[in-house]
């Protein structure tokens, strides 16, 4: 492991003035456009030849001024969307493939929301915040904590064995939030900001952000006050975030330009943006926001978090890539071709699907039907996409000459999982062999699609319960659907059962049910052919809720409260095997929804195995005794 300079040690200013109150700037979008009137607007593109190199890391300097620092919470926040579910095992994963991007700073969870995300906050930390390249670079491991003493030593017992270890601490500032929620006035919440960055510094933390929930509907002469004195106690990143949605671009750059002219002490320190994407604007504010003077955007891969998500990764992170010429040269040290694997990782880890049009990582944003399109494809890509499909690490093309069939083997199909940017070997790879070969005596040419279904229902999936034997259902219109399953546990002991049910895929449901014994609810039900044709693969996604009493405690007071998993009204966060999971909750009422997938030539085979799957993925979680409960917003 290569060696780690010491980290400097941040020294606030003691030159501001307490009575600092510069003009306010206008912002606009924009500043500093040098638009070309003779450059032709095809020849914008987004090259992937453009390399710079990353600024050696201080916590709160960033010694060129053109660098964005990326900051992705998509364990923290992104994990915090209604239905998402990940595993500790999954957390690890999508954490290392945040790191081969090349993250600044990862939030890895919020500790002391329980025992279990302060245990994988701590793996990753250990494992991915110690993993130094041959660039010398390592990611920031950041963990989440509320304005009080216990939060803050639980976040720091998390990070510290981290090379680079944040803490990151929030308290509400807008009006609506410190009256209806904290019952503070804004002097208290002005002493706990400051005596927690105080705090959080005395532990040994040089590298600790703060964040004024809800900045968006805060009054800008308390923001410029309480930022101000967080400077001063030691903070080094200033983290703005538009909680519920509410701003315009313009709004959003305007809020960092004056927080920028008008906090005492702000050169001393990092202005980042959190925009959350209520009105479907969190990215276009994310670049106003970096415009404005922000050197750290927060986002989330898929743009995945609450509501209705978060600013996406891949949007802004690309929108940088390639305009940067009009985002006053703004660059970031993202390698962009590792995008389109961790976006279909943490699609399938937490279960939330893309829809098919995303912009950079959906199915169709480099697809083309229409015949004019097609043409001018056809002729030069650059009609059609100035972005490049391989910047992104999607391969349409097999530039090797290699076509996938029954007679292929492992070599060629690791050669082509590689081209399509999986890193897959040994075991995951001999497993994926002998599926592949089972397509391929059935299909004459196994296609991309077909091979990242595969993947998919074979590497993407929780550890193994239950796995599946055989299937055998007999159904028509003259007789009663019946279905035998023989599952295999855990143990290697063989189990069958047999039901009937109104169809094929509803008896072999019962008939898995019958040899669980966990009783479960299927929420939602989806099958989707993975190409065209009769012979196409059918992929499987299934979303389930348990239903089961349990004791849990609460994470922050300690009571001991009974849960029942069975009805619905609203959303509530609890943490499962080191991870965090969506439940639903009317009247003290909780249930905890999981999902799984399945891909299959046989649509009953791929339903069984997406049923199988989710249901391992519960029982893992269900095995584990550790309950805390999640409130935080920021």
């Amino acid at each position: 492991m290569a060696s780690m300079a010491a980290r400097p040690a941040f020294r606030p200013s003691t030159a501001a003035a307490a009575a600092f109150t510069p003009p306010r700037p206008h912002f606009h979008l924009h500043i500093h456009h040098h638009h070309n009137p003779r450059k032709p607007a095809a020849a914008i593109s987004c090259s992937i030849d453009s390399h710079y190199r990353r600024p050696s890391y201080t916590p709160n300097h960033i010694p060129d001024p053109k660098y964005i620092r990326i900051f992705d919470t998509t364990l923290r926040d992104g994990e915090q969307s209604p239905g998402a579910t990940m595993t500790t095992e999954e957390k690890l994963d999508i954490a290392k493939q945040l790191a081969k991007l090349g993250i600044d700073i990862i939030e890895a969870g919020f500790p002391a929301s329980s025992t279990a995300d302060l245990e994988a906050v701590k793996l990753i930390a250990s494992e991915v915040g110690t993993a130094v390249d041959e660039d010398g670079y390592v990611p920031v491991i950041c963990g989440l904590a509320r304005c009080n003493k216990r939060d803050i030593d639980l976040s720091w017992e998390a990070v510290r064995g981290a090379l680079r270890p944040r803490i990151h601490t929030f308290i509400a500032t807008s009006r609506i939030h410190m009256e209806d929620k904290l019952k503070m006035t804004k002097e208290v919440v002005v002493e706990k900001a400051r005596s927690m960055v105080v705090y959080a510094r005395s532990l040994g933390c040089d590298d600790v952000e703060f964040s004024p929930e809800d900045a968006g509907r805060s009054d800008r002469e308390f923001l410029y006050e309480i930022l101000g004195e967080v400077i001063k106690a030691g903070a080094t990143t200033l983290n703005i975030p538009d909680t519920v949605g509410c701003t315009v671009p313009h709004e959003f750059g305007q809020l960092i330009a004056d927080i920028k002219a008008n906090t005492p002490g702000i050169e001393n320190v990092i202005i980042s943006t959190h925009c959350q994407n209520d009105l479907g604007l969190s990215t276009a504010n994310t670049l106003a926001g970096a415009c404005a003077g922000a050197r750290q955007v927060e986002v989330t891969i898929n743009g995945i978090g609450e509501r209705a998500g978060n600013a996406a990764f891949e949007e802004v992170v690309m929108a940088i890539k390639c305009r940067g010429e009009v985002l006053n040269g703004l660059y970031t040290g993202i390698n962009t071709k590792h995008l389109v694997m961790t976006s279909k990782m943490v699609e399938e880890y937490s279960g939330l699907a893309l829809q098919r049009h995303k912009a950079i990582v959906g199915q169709n944003a480099f697809a083309h039907e229409s015949g004019i399109h097609q043409d001018g494809m056809l002729k030069n890509t650059l009609t059609y996409e100035f972005i490049s499909a391989e910047d992104i690490g999607l391969q349409r093309a097999d530039k090797s000459g290699i076509v996938l069939g029954k007679l292929s083997g492992r070599h060629a199909l690791g050669a082509k999982l590689s081209e399509l940017g999986y890193d897959i070997d040994g075991k995951e790879l001999d497993d994926l062999f002998w599926r592949f070969k089972a397509v391929a005596q059935q299909k004459k040419n196994v296609t991309d699609d077909d091979l990242m279904a595969l993947v998919s229902d074979e590497v993407f999936q929780p550890q193994v319960v239950w796995e599946l034997g055989d299937v055998q259902v007999t159904c028509g219109s003259t007789s009663l659907p019946t279905a035998t399953i023989r599952l295999i546990d855990a143990d290697g002991e063989e189990h069958i059962a047999c039901q009937v049910g109104t169809g094929p895929v509803d008896s072999a449901y019962k008939a898995i049910d019958l040899i669980v014994k966990v009783p479960v609810i299927l929420l939602e039900y989806s099958l989707i052919a993975v190409t065209e044709g009769i012979d196409a693969i059918a992929t499987t996604r299934v979303l389930i809720r348990a239903e089961k009493d349990d004791i849990s405690t609460h994470a922050t007071t300690g009571e001991t409260i009974r849960r029942t998993y069975r009805s619905v009204s609203y959303l509530i966060y609890f943490s499962f095997q080191n991870s965090m999971h969506a439940f639903v909750v009317v009247h003290n009422i909780v249930y905890f929804v999981v999902s799984g997938t399945g891909a299959s030539m046989d649509i009953v085979i791929s339903s069984v195995r997406a049923y199988i799957g989710a249901l391992n993925k519960l029982l893992g979680r269900l095995s584990k005794d550790t309950i805390g409960r999640r409130t935080v917003h920021v």
